[in-house]
């Protein structure tokens, strides 16, 4: 597992969604381990944050563009 997978799960995931639509960090992390996904949760996370970094995707929480590094809870990520 490397972070690249994970950035590569999130974007695939989006890319099979509607417009607009969003995903859970978790959905990615189950992608690249379907046994192993818990452990990944801050990777998959962490991933998240670098592609908001990048303006690629936008992290909310309730609906609200959040950080992701300083959100605590359910977190979702939409494309941009």
């Amino acid at each position: 597992m490397t972070d690249v997978d994970l950035e590569r799960a999130i974007m695939g995931l989006l890319d099979a969604r509607a417009g607009g639509a969003t995903i859970c960090p978790s959905e990615a992390a189950r992608t690249v381990d379907p046994d192993g996904w818990r452990e990944l949760m801050p990777a998959a996370r962490a991933a998240a944050g670098r592609l908001a970094a990048r303006g690629v995707v936008e992290v909310t929480q309730g609906g609200e563009v959040v950080d992701v590094r300083t959100a605590r809870g359910p977190v979702r990520i939409r494309r941009r």
